[in-house]
């Protein structure tokens, strides 16, 4: 049955007038970029490794290409003069959303951010650490500006999620997902000089979109460790329980809908960003193609929901977890339609 289908034939609670639910005032939260499920494999921070490495570029490809592997396979529709700013941000978003997952407690997550923090500045100030990451963004921001307010963004939302991994309401969650998944799609618009309204607020919904599928891809990791990724607001709607679910994954009450009305609001955000792109000045119908680049994850969030809707809602579904060996042509003909 569609997204659009159990909505309309579903429990009486998860009815919605006019389609889909709207959503106000999105300003983000996470992901991977919320700790993305390829990204999560235990390691030891690369502060702590390859920090030597004589090609920072090189680093960040290899890293990007280790721990989160779909971003990997988008490189590939970026023009070779925006490859190596590419993987610089995408290495430090994935290097930012993964310091939760690889540090013993909150103080040390902390230590780590502030570090960020003053590379920041030092990008600013002309003097990076010598970090490959942040050497790799500093020679991004030479001929191309990064916005340093964008990057210091991404490194508060990571800061307070150490402290606040779970949230009570969607609100929350989405102002989290502003800040980090739709701010590096702000970034990458900026790496291809592309300042848009419409472009940007078709990435501020497809950010959510982003987070929201991540973090229902990620559940039972996060549920194996005691973290409940889906806002309270939804799973006390549905009347389900915490415990239950870290206990008994699939068979805890209340989850399939709770997952259901999750994946519905990313469904949502997805399907507003294809139509906001669409409507632009000259677009007919389709993502301006300077644009589908950045675009282009959105064929990932739409691939996952629909596997997700095939397995019945059961975020716990083994199948789920492994990499769709369909994924690269599907960008490819995604990337040629200029759709996603």
């Amino acid at each position: 049955m569609s997204f659009r289908a159990r909505l309309l034939h579903g429990p009486p609670e998860l009815r919605v007038e006019n389609g889909f639910m709207a959503w106000h005032n999105v300003h983000s939260r996470p992901s991977v970029n919320l700790r993305h499920p390829h990204a999560i494999r235990r390691r030891q921070s690369s502060m702590e490794h390859g920090s030597g490495s004589s090609d920072p570029h090189a680093y960040c490809k290899d890293f990007v290409r280790k721990h989160d592997y779909e971003s990997f396979l988008n490189s590939y529709f970026y023009p070779r003069h925006a490859q190596n700013g590419y993987f610089a941000i995408k290495a430090f978003s994935v290097e930012l959303a993964t310091v939760q997952d690889n540090v013993s407690n909150a103080m040390i997550g902390k230590m780590r951010m502030q570090f960020w923090r003053d590379a920041i500045k030092g990008l600013s100030d002309g003097r990076p650490p010598k970090h490959p990451i942040a050497l790799a963004l500093f020679d991004t921001s030479r001929p191309q500006k990064l916005s340093a307010y964008h990057l210091k963004r991404i490194v508060d939302a990571r800061d307070a999620e150490l402290s606040t991994p779970s949230h009570l309401t969607i609100d929350s969650l989405t102002a989290h997902a502003e800040s980090t998944s739709s701010t590096v799609l702000y970034l990458l618009l900026s790496l291809l000089s592309l300042p848009s309204s419409t472009l940007s607020h078709a990435a501020s919904h497809l950010g959510a979109a982003q987070t929201f599928s991540t973090l229902l891809r990620a559940l039972p990791y996060h549920a194996k460790h005691g973290r409940m990724v889906i806002p309270a607001e939804i799973t006390a709607k549905h009347g389900v329980s915490q415990e239950e679910v870290f206990r008994h994954g699939p068979d805890a009450e209340g989850i399939e809908d709770a997952v259901f009305e999750f994946a519905t609001l990313a469904h949502d955000h997805l399907n507003t960003a294809r139509t906001m792109l669409a409507a632009s000045d000259g677009a007919n119908g389709r993502v301006p193609r300077e644009a589908m680049s950045v675009f282009l994850p959105g064929v990932q969030v739409s691939n996952y929901l629909k596997r997700l809707e095939k397995s019945g809602f059961n975020v716990f579904d083994a199948s789920l977890q492994a990499k769709d060996g369909w994924l690269p042509l599907q960008m490819w003909w995604s990337n040629y339609k200029a759709l996603f």
